[in-house]
Formats: structure tokens, sequence, C-alpha cells
């Protein structure tokens, strides 16, 4: 049994959703959403729920329970509040800084690096050493922050790099004599 498929999603104030088929969309003040789940689940609107129930007891049908409500809530939560991901940058001369739909970072590379801000994305450059990550899609979300924080991940040594914040970085001890 799945505990946390067991569980029906909410819908807070001002969020509506609507099941065609194994289809879902919910719409809230921040934009539409929607998913199309397997067909080893059924998802069924209970006035203001949204519950998921698996069709079997394959272990499929199981697997699949879990991740179709997982995959709901995050619907709702991205609706309604949206994701959030924030990055720090360490290092001597290393800064980010938007200009229009590009963010322009300074790696230590010989050149800038700019990186193109996907559709649904919106990404800023609150101070020089911080770049956040917004949107309403848990997935792209991450992955944008994924991608930035892949140009220069952060060193063991001295902790230089782009890094999540509140991330912890194993340190290491340099060379001894």
């Amino acid at each position: 049994m799945s505990r946390i498929g067991k569980k029906p999603v909410a819908l807070p104030k001002g969020v509506t959703a609507s099941v065609t088929g194994q289809t879902v969309e919910v719409k809230g003040p921040k934009g539409t959403r929607r998913f199309t789940a397997a067909d080893d689940v059924t998802i069924m609107l209970d006035g203001d729920k949204l519950s998921v129930k698996p069709r079997g007891l394959s272990k499929r049908a199981r697997e699949q329970w879990g991740m179709s409500r997982t995959m709901v809530a995050n619907l709702v939560k991205g609706v309604t509040t949206g994701f959030r991901k924030e990055l720090e940058i360490n290092g001597v001369g290393y800064r980010a800084a938007m200009a229009g739909n590009t963010l322009k970072l300074s790696l230590g590379y010989s050149h800038e690096v700019n990186y193109e801000v996907p559709p649904g994305i919106t990404v800023t450059a609150p101070k020089q050493t911080e770049i956040v990550v917004e949107g309403i899609d848990a997935q792209a979300v991450g992955q944008a922050a994924a991608e930035i924080r892949a140009w220069r991940g952060p060193e063991p040594y001295k902790g230089k790099g782009i890094k999540y914040k509140g991330e912890f970085i194993f340190r290491k001890e340099g060379k001894k004599k």
C-alpha cells in the first residue's frame, strides 16, 4: 500500500480541477497545468479533493499510484504558490546578472557564460552572488537550476562555484607540508 497515494490532494480556494479520462487539468491564480496519468491508476474528483486509486494489485499499478498522486499534488502547488530554487555563487570575481531574457555568468572562464531562460521560467539575480529560479512546473524549475549549476559546480577545496542555497559541500583538506 502506498502511504503517499492514500492521501487525497485538497484543492485550495481559487483553484479548480477537471478530470477527463486519465488527464487532470488544474487552473489557479498562477496559471494552468495538466498531467496525463498512466492507465494503471484512476483519478477521481470528489468535491474539493482529488484522489488517486490503483486499478489493480500489480507492481506497476502500485508504483504509479504514489507517483501519480505526487504529480497531481505538484500541479496544485504549482498553480497556487509555484516552485522556487535559490542558487548561491562563491568565488572571487564570480557573479551573475540578468540582461533581458539572458542570464550572464562570470565564472572564471575566459568568456562570459550566457544562459537563455526557457519559457515559463523566471530567473532573477537580486544580488551579484544570488540567482533565483521560479515557475509553476517543478520539473522545469529544477532542470533550469541544474543547468545553471552545471556551468561551475562547487569544488571541495575552497567551495568555489555555484551551489543550491543550504547545500552542504563536503570540504577536503589541502596539501600538507
